[in-house]
């Protein structure tokens, strides 16, 4: 199936802005991060859309689905 990531802030950096990726069938987020080498460890106070809709790790994606992956932000 075929989802459409976008990257925000620094998670750019070496990688892409938006992309369209095919996963198979079932994929959650987690997976999403893990096969673009960001950590879900970092990502914990990161921000994860499905569809502008708040979501999780183990959320699975369907196909159409844009995944939209913010970094922890931090300001003052």
């Amino acid at each position: 199936m075929r989802i459409t990531v976008k990257l925000f802030a620094y998670l750019r950096e070496g990688r892409f802005k938006s992309k369209e990726m095919d996963v198979a069938d079932g994929t959650t987020i987690g997976e999403v991060l893990d096969s673009l080498s960001i950590s879900r460890q970092e990502m914990q106070l990161g921000i994860l859309f499905i569809n502008g809709k708040h979501a999780k790790f183990d959320s699975v994606l369907q196909h159409g689905d844009t995944l939209a992956i913010f970094p922890p932000v931090a300001g003052g």
